[in-house]
């Protein structure tokens, strides 16, 4: 780029106005040869470079600047430079803050590691004191089962044993009705056989009356007979 060209970029900043001001002729400017007689001497910079300055001027005298411009010009960029490492390590941590924030972060995740580690440890106790209180709840359940169950056992078998009273009692009713009937129609038979009886004999004592009639009869017709 030539010196005309960056003569006519606007400055916008501190840097950009020395820049300008480095890259205008200097009309009272002091000849080197006096310069050199009066012993002038460039003062060192205040700050460190961070690129070679001096193959930095060599190359813009190359380029067509004067010992002067090319110094002003190196002068600025180094400036330039440096304000923007400077930045830029503004930006950054050193590493004692970069330990520290680790160590600060160790220290944060230690604490939070036991803090989940302690609400863990009261989960699983309080899920533990919870299984305990349900299994508790269910034993009781199951006894009051096995109670209800012994009870309602006891309950039908009590009510069979009734019903099987009942049902004895009734049969043995059943039992006695049916001798009472048996004894009756047993009486009723020995009655009838009685009466039979005595019909017989009527019978048979009305035969012999008749068969004795019959013969005094017979007995008397064949006495007229004769």
């Amino acid at each position: 780029m030539s010196m005309s060209a960056l003569l006519s970029q606007p400055s916008t900043s501190r840097a950009g106005a020395a820049l300008c001001r480095a890259l205008r002729p200097r009309t009272h400017a002091i000849p080197l040869a006096l310069a050199a007689r009066r012993n002038f001497r460039p003062s060192p910079p205040a700050f460190t470079s961070h690129f070679d300055t001096h193959l930095f001027v060599q190359r813009l005298e190359k380029n067509g600047m004067t010992r002067e411009q090319a110094e002003g010009v190196m002068t600025v960029l180094a400036e330039v430079v440096e304000e923007s490492i400077k930045g830029m390590e503004a930006g950054l941590v050193s590493k004692a803050e970069q330990e520290k924030q680790r160590y600060t972060q160790k220290v944060d995740f230690a604490a939070l590691k036991s803090e989940l580690q302690l609400h863990e440890k009261n989960d699983l106790t309080l899920m533990k004191s919870e299984n305990d209180r349900l299994m508790a709840d269910v034993e009781k359940l199951k006894q009051r089962l096995r109670e209800e169950l012994t009870r309602t056992q006891a309950g039908v078998r009590l009510d069979l044993n009734l019903e099987k009273g009942r049902i004895r009692d009734e049969s043995s009713q059943q039992e006695l009705k049916i001798k009472e009937v048996d004894t009756r129609i047993e009486s009723e038979i020995a009655g009838l056989r009685t009466q039979i009886e005595q019909a017989k004999f009527s019978i048979l004592q009305y035969l012999v009356g008749v068969a004795t009639g019959s013969g005094a009869l017979l007995l008397a017709y064949m006495r007229m007979m004769r």
